[in-house]
């Protein structure tokens, strides 16, 4: 009766846990509250900043304590279905609702999922699933991670996603990334542009002896190096490429004399290839006096009337002093 009461004990305890830790690696729904963001600048009534047109925003919560800190985001449709990636190990899904003036107006369908290795177990330390930048095409999700700095391949399931599939060759020597300011972006360049389609990965603050930024074309014939200035002190958080070709970057900047600010920089297609430093135009910058947090990810599409919007997503933390922040802009002619 022991042996018997001890293994239907075992039994229990696998079903209890054992299974729960197994579903852990599959996406779940959670609950979303949104609220709606109709001004950018605080007291202001303003749409128009720098070359970019405010559309509008949402502010999300949720009681789920996994919620937050998401690094990377990519539209699977227009402005509708997108995947991300949380710096926490946690990819996300979810829907962009609008009205009919584009506007967006909540969020629907939104799910998390722990990251899983390529055994199927839920990765646990925090140096292995440091996530921060995402690209998705012709349903391959890439991914790149900081602090055990890496890009790799995901397969992106209809029901969620699986192990990786394979790492790829980042081109910078790894004993230039320093730790925790490795890569924060990957960006696909459209097919038809001068890369024709190459990736590219840029670092947060990995800087050579000048103080520019590292970056590479990691694939195709234009495969290298190349360098973006730091100025101002901002650091880059994400980028993606705009229909023409010019790569977006989004920068992030934080002093306790300044505050938070965050600047959009466009830097043209020409510019892009091994060897070279690039600059490029500010589009936007703003500050605390605008709805803005720890602004961490990017992406660009297009919307069903030809417009190209600009979506930026913030990273919270998971902090009660911070807020998860999307906010959208059309990219002014």
């Amino acid at each position: 009766m022991r042996r018997f009461q001890a293994a239907l004990g075992a039994v229990l305890l696998f079903l209890t846990y054992g299974a729960g830790y197994a579903q852990e690696g599959a996406p779940e729904p959670v609950e979303l509250q949104s609220s709606q963001i109709t001004r950018f600048a605080l007291g202001s009534a303003e749409t128009r900043f720098g070359w970019l047109e405010f559309v509008g925003g949402l502010e999300l919560s949720a009681q789920d304590r996994r919620f937050g800190q998401f690094s990377g985001l990519r539209f699977l449709s227009p402005g509708s279905a997108f995947l991300g990636v949380a710096d926490h190990g946690y990819w996300f899904r979810g829907r962009i609702e609008r009205d009919g003036d584009h506007v967006p107006v909540r969020v629907s369908d939104f799910s998390l999922q722990a990251m899983v290795d390529a055994n199927g177990n839920v990765v646990d330390a925090k140096e292995d699933k440091d996530a921060e930048g995402l690209e998705v095409n012709d349903g391959i999700a890439t991914v790149a991670f900081e602090r055990d700095a890496r890009i790799v391949e995901y397969a992106i399931g209809p029901d969620g996603m699986a192990g990786p599939l394979r790492e790829i060759d980042f081109v910078v020597p790894r004993h230039e990334l320093r730790y925790n300011q490795g890569f924060e972006t990957v960006a696909r360049a459209p097919d038809d542009s001068a890369l024709a389609g190459a990736r590219i990965v840029v670092a947060e603050r990995s800087i050579d002896t000048e103080g520019n930024i590292f970056a590479a074309i990691v694939e195709g014939p234009q495969r290298g190096i190349f360098k973006v200035l730091r100025s101002d002190d901002f650091d880059v958080t994400d980028g993606a490429f705009l229909p023409d070709g010019d790569l977006l970057l989004l920068e992030r900047r934080f002093s306790i004399a300044q505050g938070v600010a965050m600047r959009l920089r466009r830097i043209e297609a020409a510019s892009l290839m091994p060897g070279v430093l690039v600059d490029g135009t500010v589009l936007m910058q703003a500050d605390l006096a605008y709805r803005i947090d720890n602004m961490e990810a990017l992406d660009v599409w297009q919307r069903e009337d030809g417009e190209t919007i600009i979506s930026v997503v913030s990273d919270d933390n998971q902090s009660f002093l911070q807020r998860t922040i999307y906010l959208e802009f059309r990219l002014l002619d």
